[in-house]
């Protein structure tokens, strides 16, 4: 394990480096690109998983529905608040509501960032593929699905939105 390395070899007076006890540098080198490479994969992996509006509704039916109807009656049905009223009432929720409930909430709240970002990704795409405006996302989206020439980046957003 430290081979070329002789604990006889460090002095107190010398500074201890890394060539002391590696024998080579070629796998912290191989091992940082690794490392490297994973970072930059993971984000857009971790993008990609975006739950569909409706998964996440039925999800949240499927294991909610009678703390939704016992606890929140009256609250209006947008995430934030159905998110805020189950928090509040979470000593009342079974298990099953706890864990899928968040993953449900947090799945829209992506889902509605990342048709936000469309605009962003897509707006050279927008206006000169589609004839569009940045202000209309929704009305290029057909547009954007089926134009060549689309770049790398607009098409992930798209794919994270659901619009593909």
């Amino acid at each position: 394990m430290w081979s070329g390395c002789d604990i006889g070899d460090i002095r107190p007076s010398q500074a201890l480096t890394i060539g002391k006890l590696i024998g080579s540098d070629d796998l912290m080198v191989r091992g940082g690109s690794i490392l490297f490479i994973a970072a930059l994969v993971a984000p857009s992996l971790a993008a990609a998983e975006t739950m569909s509006f409706g998964d996440a509704a039925a999800l949240l039916a499927k294991s909610c529905a009678a703390e939704i109807t016992a606890n929140c009656r009256g609250v209006n049905f947008d995430a934030n608040r159905l998110k805020e009223c189950l928090t509040r009432n979470q000593d009342a929720l079974s298990p099953q509501c706890k864990v899928d409930y968040l993953r449900s909430l947090d799945a829209i709240q992506k889902r509605v960032a990342a048709r936000t970002t469309v605009a962003n990704a897509c707006a050279r795409e927008i206006v000169k593929l589609c004839a569009g405006s940045t202000k209309e996302t929704s009305k290029s989206v057909p547009c954007l699905t089926t134009a060549q020439g689309v770049s790398r980046n607009c098409l992930q957003a798209m794919d994270d939105a659901g619009y593909r």
